[in-house]
């Protein structure tokens, strides 16, 4: 049986398949395997990471040098300016040497750590706990806004950034906080902190705020005052216990309880602690301002930050509208009497502000700071409520004297109408008017009318309250009567630009809009009583809007009103509260303040009234006469469409359309007739 034979012959090799046309002879190379692969791709990874670690250090080394957080390179100050870029103020700060760690007492920073960042010994300048925590804090709360950032996040901003709240400039903020936990001790980050933060009052630093607030050095503070100190971080100029003790005790109260949970201090230890008393020790501002300053520099302040260097701040005050503002005051016949105006656009943006007749001579700011009683121009917020109640302007109401009940109001002057409409009633400024529509529709929906429109001073709940005597900021009545001008409301007075807010903060915020209806009907009864009623002193060539108010014994007088896109409120009055000479009004000296200043600013040149026709009391064209007669007294109206007769209760109504009548028969002698001069119904 023979053996198979071995095929000895080579085998072929299976054919490749075939390549695309230009594709090139086949690589000499195996393919690298997978690992090599992902072994090249970490490299250039870790070279390309490690190439923008580089451009980073080398961009913090020259934008956030370590000895620029030793002390403030530049004493901080401010330099308010006008939106159209003049110089309103600057202000200078108090300040005073750096604090170290081996001076303080441990519960002088166990307290700021306790409210404002508990994990500072521990983490790496950034606490994603703590951003977590606020994120949902903020989404979840009623409006109020918490903070993420640490004790060191917080140095990095104050000392290498601005104050703005853009995204870019909080991640820098983030970079620069973790150079500094690099390069830095926990204590010496601690010490930077303390000697360059805000505590209000134009004071930077802890040394300087001990001094300011308890007159003593930082190594004496106690825990009381050392809580205090560290609450007034959060708001340091609404806190400021100079102005607000109360909020700053209640602040610290919040920051002892923070301690107790941080394990700094015991409950027994905290419930034994008594609220630190103060002992100011103020040093000298020879730096300059204005009422609009004053009033602005808090809140520029607590936006800029624990920012050092001079901040440039943009105000909405315009440098044109200031200067027309102090000239009318200035101008006006005054005498012994102090003035005030504010002006602000529909949106709240103040243009103006003065606050008195000379700044230098009283810094008091009765735009802001004043309350008094705000007399018929809070007759806005009585009628918007009768207007929401479904009445309109041509309804009537009884300008008749009270004859029951205990609360007696009268008219200025003892003048009275009869039976007219609201529009008429509220053109003469009627009292009695005011009140039995307050009666109508319910003291209760005045004030909600009040509060809608921005009011937050304390209101009587009485009838009293439809004549203005609950005492109101005057700047609260301009905000009121700007709500009406944008149609929208509340409308809050601000000084500087508004920020950028979140959409949880203006879906919280954000304006309600008047009826159409109910706008029309009180901007009817705003341009009656500007342009033919006690305000006709006011009037411009454009449509104007506005109200007068004067106080028991003229002690107040008032003119707010609006034109051109402007609302200005104007007051007048004695700091001490004594009545005004010659029974000023509203109408008189207000008004005509008012019309000077608005007809520049509007750019609307008017010459001024006559002096006999400003404080005329023509409202509608109705004529008031009182006849002396043997039966008693008589009054007469006279309009367009007749004559209305009141003797005593009764009434007549005389059309103009047939003949008058004749008197009868039987009638006594003619009377004397004596025409009273008119002045503006107003007064409780």
């Amino acid at each position: 049986m023979s053996e198979p034979m071995n095929d000895t012959r080579p085998v072929e090799p299976a054919p490749l398949p075939p390549r695309a046309f230009g594709a090139g002879p086949p690589s000499a190379f195996a393919p690298p395997t997978p690992w090599r692969r992902r072994i090249q791709i970490l490299g250039w990874i870790l070279a390309v990471l490690l190439a923008l670690v580089m451009i980073l250090v080398a961009w913090l080394a020259i934008t956030a040098p370590l000895s620029r957080s030793l002390k403030p390179i530049v004493p901080p100050s401010i330099s308010l300016m006008s939106a159209d870029g003049h110089l309103i103020a600057r202000r200078g700060a108090v300040i005073d040497t750096p604090v170290t760690m081996t001076e303080l007492p441990p519960h002088v920073p166990q307290a700021f750590m306790a409210i404002e960042d508990r994990r500072f010994p521990t983490h790496w300048g950034i606490d994603p706990r703590g951003i977590a925590r606020a994120m949902w804090h903020n989404l979840w709360s009623d409006g109020a806004s918490q903070g993420g950032s640490t004790i060191t996040q917080q140095l990095a901003k104050g000392v290498f950034l601005s104050s703005d709240r853009t995204l870019g400039r909080k991640a820098r903020e983030a970079l620069i906080a973790l150079w500094l936990e690099v390069w830095l001790t926990k204590d010496q980050i601690m010490e930077r902190y303390l000697s360059n933060v805000y505590f209000g009052d134009n004071v930077y630093g802890l040394r300087a705020a001990a001094r300011h607030y308890f007159n003593r050095v930082p190594a004496r503070l106690t825990v009381p005052q050392a809580a205090m100190l560290a609450g007034l971080l959060k708001a340091p100029s609404r806190l400021a216990p100079t102005g607000n003790l109360a909020g700053a005790r209640a602040r610290a109260a919040l920051v002892t309880q923070a301690m107790v949970d941080a394990g700094y201090l015991t409950q027994a230890e905290r419930n034994r602690l008594r609220p630190a008393r103060l002992d100011v020790h103020d040093d000298p501002d020879a730096t300059s301002g204005t009422y609009f300053a004053d009033w602005v520099l808090p809140i520029a302040r607590d936006r800029a930050g624990a920012v050092y260097g001079e901040q440039r701040i943009e105000t909405t005050l315009d440098w044109r509208i200031q200067r027309l503002a102090e000239a009318a005051v200035r101008r006006a016949p005054l005498g012994q009497a102090q003035a005030a105006l504010v002006a602000m656009k529909p949106d709240g943006s103040v243009v103006a502000m003065v606050g008195g007749k000379n700044y230098a001579k009283s810094s008091f700011n009765r735009a802001v700071q004043a309350r008094r009683q705000p007399g018929s121009t809070f007759k806005l917020f009585v009628y918007l409520a009768a207007f929401r109640a479904g009445m309109t302007p041509d309804d009537m109401v009884d300008d008749t004297p009270f004859t029951s009940g205990s609360y007696r109001p009268a008219n200025h002057g003892g003048k009275y109408r009869g039976r007219i409409t609201l529009r008429q009633a509220f053109a003469a400024s009627s009292n009695v008017a005011a009140v039995r529509l307050t009666q109508q529709v319910g003291v209760d929906n005045v004030i909600k009318v009040a509060r809608d429109l921005g009011v937050t001073a304390p209101l009587t709940e009485d009838l009293s309250l439809a004549l203005g005597t609950s005492e109101i900021p005057l700047i609260e009545l301009a905000e009121a009567y700007a709500a009406v001008a944008a149609g929208a409301y509340p409308v809050v007075a601000h000084g500087l630009p508004p920020e950028e807010e979140g959409w949880f903060t203006r879906l919280m915020q954000r304006q309600r809009r008047f009826s159409e209806n109910q706008l029309a009907m009180i901007r009817d009864l705003l341009s009656s009583a500007a342009n033919r009623g006690t305000g006709s002193a006011a009037a411009l060539r454009t449509s104007t809007f506005g109200k007068t108010g004067t106080t028991q014994d003229s002690r107040d007088a008032i003119f707010v009103g609006y034109a051109g896109g402007l609302v200005t409120a104007v007051w007048i009055g004695n700091d001490d509260n004594a009545p005004l000479p010659g029974g000023a009004a509203g109408g008189g000296v207000p008004a005509r303040i008012w019309r000077n200043f608005m007809s520049g600013a509007i750019n609307e040149p008017v010459e001024d009234a006559p002096e006999e026709t400003q404080d005329a009391d023509l409202v509608n064209a109705i004529a008031n006469i009182t006849v002396e007669t043997g039966i008693g007294n008589v009054g007469l109206g006279v309009d367009e469409d007749g004559m209305t007769v009141n003797l005593g209760p009764n009434q007549l109504r005389i059309p103009s359309d047939p003949p008058l009548p004749g008197p009868p028969a039987n009638a006594p002698p003619p009377p004397t007739v004596r025409t009273q001069p008119s002045s503006e119904d107003e007064g409780p």
